[in-house]
């Protein structure tokens, strides 16, 4: 079965700078505020030396990139991956500045990583290089200046294990408005975990609406059952679509009669993939993507949907759960056969929207039911469907050029206001 191509072919650094340049060409913004945003205001890279297990000590490489802090702190989360660049992490973190942007929330954008192979470590390496990286760090993330969480191949005990480092360092008492994403045991927020994923139902709610298609009555193919992809499609079965094809890094299934989501969630954690499920028939992530079906929600890593197959992706709405899974060239020609796109920025906002309101909750020292959270995600992620949409019909532009229009023009309203200084 084929993994998941493309994350190296294409620099998505240059890839994000392209599609700043396209909004920077609609607005013509001035060359000195396009400048500004085309360069991360900062980006750290440390070495990590780590014992290993067996006692042998290796140095692993982690980043952090600052992008821009005009609209408040940096947020983004922290990613392990043996593919992980400098570049990628600095494309990142300008998406997260979108992204804040585009979801009204006062953050800018930031994003880690370390190259790494989490599932060749163990949890003992893990911990050791995940201290050692906090520690690393510490003298540029804060509370107020910037806000890490999970990513790729991290989550809750990775946040934890960072949080207490920090607190250990700058105080020893602990600061959990420092992380979101963190377990519910030391201030994470209820919802947090289904967050990304029940944002991305939202937007794909509101989009049938716009093109007056019935959810009950549509097909669904998810490439990545990460936890973005798994609640994707579990919160879409929900709302009454039928899930056909679904794919994670080992191979993927296809199944016309549709595919219990909830049967496959509970065997992908006990086997650790969906390969030998049961439902369906064995097909590759390429075949995922090019599904005969209603709704394509790409949840894997970067570049998944180019040139050469975005021909062949008949979804009538695709709803971004990763970061930057389809390039410029496939963006114009999903357009062009009048595919709506629900770009990244918009579609997966859910998880910073609800980080957000974790954030809050530990500055309040108080906690809010899921519900709770869960209507406040709805209104947020509602009214930023809005705003890009309204962007999209205004311009005449793609939906992910109307996400980085609304966006650069929040950013730039922000460093207009406050000015250069010194």
């Amino acid at each position: 079965m084929s993994d998941f191509k493309g994350a190296l072919t294409i620099n998505p650094f240059e890839v994000a700078l392209e599609q700043l340049d396209e909004a920077a060409k609609l607005i013509n913004l001035d060359n000195g505020l396009h400048q500004i945003l085309a360069h991360p205001k900062r980006v750290l890279t440390v070495s990590l030396p780590v014992k290993l297990d067996n006692n042998e000590i290796r140095v692993f490489t982690g980043f952090r990139s600052q992008h821009n802090d005009a609209r408040g702190p940096y947020k983004g989360g922290i990613r392990y991956h043996p593919q992980v660049t400098i570049d990628e992490v600095k494309a990142l973190s300008m998406w997260m500045t979108w992204k804040c942007a585009i979801a009204d929330i006062p953050f800018g954008g930031g994003k880690g990583g370390i190259v790494c192979d989490p599932k060749q470590m163990s949890d003992l390496e893990l911990e050791r290089m995940t201290r050692r990286y906090a520690y690393a760090i510490s003298d540029i993330i804060g509370p107020y200046t910037d806000i890490p969480a999970p990513d790729v191949y991290t989550g809750g005990k990775e946040m934890a294990w960072i949080m207490d480092t920090y607190s250990a360092l700058k105080g020893n008492y602990v600061q959990p408005e420092l992380i979101t994403g963190k377990p519910l045991a030391i201030g994470g927020s209820l919802g947090r975990t289904e967050a990304t994923g029940r944002g991305l139902s939202f937007t794909v709610r509101e989009a049938a609406k716009m093109l007056k298609l019935d959810i009950r009555t549509s097909t669904v193919a998810v490439q990545g059952f990460g936890n973005a992809g798994q609640f994707a499609a579990q919160l879409l079965e929900e709302q009454g679509a039928k899930v056909v094809a679904v794919s994670d890094s080992k191979g993927g299934l296809q199944s016309r009669n549709g595919i219990d989501i909830g049967a496959l969630r509970k065997y992908k954690e006990k086997k650790g993939t969906i390969v030998g499920f049961s439902e369906g028939k064995s097909i590759s992530n390429e075949e995922v993507l090019e599904t005969d079906c209603t709704i394509l929600v790409p949840a894997a890593l970067e570049n998944q949907i180019t040139k050469k197959n975005a021909e062949k992706i008949s979804a009538k709405i695709v709803a971004e759960a990763a970061n930057g899974p389809t390039t410029p060239d496939a963006d114009e020609i999903l357009y062009k056969n009048k595919t709506l796109l629900i770009p990244d920025v918009l579609a997966n906002g859910g998880g910073v929207t609800v980080s957000y309101f974790e954030w809050l909750q530990n500055l309040r020292r108080e906690y809010w039911s899921e519900s709770q959270v869960n209507d406040m995600l709805d209104k947020n992620i509602t009214r930023a469907f809005s705003d890009v949409y309204s962007t999209h019909e205004k311009h005449q532009v793609n939906m992910r050029k109307a996400s980085t229009l609304l966006a650069i023009n929040r950013v730039v309203d922000a460093i207009k206001i406050r000015g250069l200084w010194p």
